[in-house]
């Protein structure tokens, strides 16, 4: 329960961060921000920050409106003139000039997000990512500051192996070893023997004997495990958090990577890309991950959040980085694209985007069976 918690958490806090990296961009260019929202709704209650009307001691509700709402997970911004609002806005601003009987409105629609100039609505909606890569940098700086507790972790059993005859799976915790070559001299020194190895899963002590090989085949093992060594000794701030960007970089490589071999394999092959998990599996393996110390949850954390940047960053309809492509096809044909046509796209993309989360979904439950 207690890993449950600080997953939970921990990508709240990542999603919270990403919508705050909006927010704040608005902020600094003056575009009227709605509503910042932490949870989704349904709402508990909601407030404005009264502030000091110009020229006078008088205080009037802020612009922004901030809520609390029951489904704790993460939170949203709601920018004005952000999405289907464009005609709207041009309606409501076009009644206060004539109620003004002027042409110039106390609200303009010049604060409004459509209006702005490319490179201001590309930093607002890059913003988020940022945000989502420099919290990921420093979840996996502050591991290396403290030092993570060296352990060996079975990362792959093969089929029809000794090891998968006795039980052994992926993300067992090998406990009394932390080198792979120390456990190979003991695996090896025992061929033909039943053997005694005991791991740590999700926490609990397991014992179970497997009987090595005597003869193996070429990239065989005596019990046919893949072995990774996990740890690192603490590190200085400064040398952490350069060790850490370095790791973020690669991470971010790492899974562009992977996502595209996600692409080919669903339109070309028409399954899913093994190892890639979705919300239930997410958790299943921070369980394994926080079995082995709190500390490599911390740097799991980091891990989803370079993933969450980079699947954002991806030109594809309802991501960050479709929306910033739409802004890229507005700079350059010179006009914006029609607001119908764009709310397809993103609709569709969305819709694409759920049954992708579905299907995986669908096979992370399947594997818990």
């Amino acid at each position: 329960m207690l890993i449950f918690l600080i997953v939970f958490f921990g990508l709240s806090l990542l999603i919270l961060g990403h919508e705050a990296g909006h927010f704040f961009a608005a902020k600094m260019f003056g575009v009227k921000v709605e509503e910042f929202g932490f949870g989704f709704p349904p709402r508990i209650f909601a407030w404005r920050p009264r502030k000091k009307k110009p020229g006078t001691n008088d205080r009037e509700p802020g612009e922004t409106e901030y809520s609390i709402n029951w489904l704790p997970f993460g939170g949203f911004v709601r920018i004005s003139g952000e999405r289907g609002e464009m005609a709207l806005a041009e309606k409501a601003e076009e009644s206060l000039q004539l109620k003004a009987g002027t042409g110039n409105s106390p609200v303009s629609a010049s604060r409004l997000f459509y209006a702005q100039p490319a490179w201001k609505k590309s930093i607002m909606l890059l913003a988020g990512v940022i945000v989502n890569f420099i919290l990921g940098w420093l979840f996996i700086s502050i591991a290396f500051m403290i030092g993570t507790p060296k352990a060996l972790v079975v990362g792959s059993v093969e089929p029809n192996s000794p090891a998968a005859a006795a039980g052994l799976v992926s993300g067992d915790v090998i406990k009394n070893y932390t080198d792979a070559q120390s456990f190979s001299n003991y695996i090896n020194a025992h061929r033909g023997e039943p053997t005694q190895i005991s791991v740590d899963r999700n926490g609990k002590a397991m014992d179970f004997t497997v009987t090595p090989r005597v003869q193996t085949a070429p990239n065989e093992g005596a019990i046919g495990v893949g072995l990774a060594e996990a740890g690192s000794p603490r590190e200085s701030a400064p040398a952490a958090l350069w060790d850490g960007l370095q790791s973020a970089l690669s991470l971010v490589w790492l899974t562009v990577q992977a996502f595209w071999q996600l692409i080919v394999q669903l339109f070309v092959h028409a399954s899913l890309l093994p190892g890639v998990a979705g919300p239930v599996g997410i958790f299943g393996i921070a369980e394994e991950t926080g079995s082995i110390g709190l500390i490599y949850l911390l740097q799991f954390i980091g891990i989803i959040s370079i993933n969450l940047m980079v699947v954002n960053c991806i030109p594809f309809p309802a991501l960050d980085g479709g929306r910033f492509v739409m802004v890229l096809i507005e700079k350059i044909k010179g006009s914006a694209v029609p607001e119908k046509v764009e709310v397809w796209i993103n609709g569709i993309g969305f819709a694409l985007l759920l049954v992708l989360m579905v299907l995986l979904t669908v096979r992370d439950v399947r594997g818990l069976i």
